[in-house]
């Protein structure tokens, strides 16, 4: 099973310039958690399942109470956390994009990928 939490956005105070950690702004994160499919047949209640609302709050919570200098660093303390608190998880996928990026250039957004599995830890 994957369970999928997409553009989630919240204001946070991370990059390598002290303006952005000072002013702060908004960086929008999806995550993807797989768990052991063997294991589907059995979900009958949340307990055996992944509780994406847990989820949710966890990566709220990094991304706006830490300041990091580098979007690989949250995008780590963000994996540790999830496998640390979430013992059913054994992939997770991790984005995480600046969206105001201070940049003198036209772009959208930077974007940080991070993929891991339970067996890297």
């Amino acid at each position: 099973m994957k369970i999928t939490l997409k553009n989630m956005v919240f204001y946070g105070y991370h990059g390598t310039r002290k303006e952005e950690r000072t002013l702060g702004q908004r960086f929008a994160v999806d995550v993807s958690l797989e768990n052991n499919s063997q294991n589907d047949r059995i979900i009958k209640k949340l307990e055996d399942t992944i509780d994406y609302t847990k989820i949710f709050y966890s990566i709220k919570e990094i991304v706006e109470n830490y300041k990091f200098h580098l979007l690989e660093l949250l995008c780590n303390k963000i994996l540790d956390k999830i496998f640390y608190d979430f013992p059913l998880v054994e992939r997770c996928n991790i984005k995480i994009r600046k969206i105001a990026v201070p940049i003198d250039g036209q772009l959208d957004y930077v974007q940080v990928e991070m993929d891991r599995t339970r067996d890297e830890l």
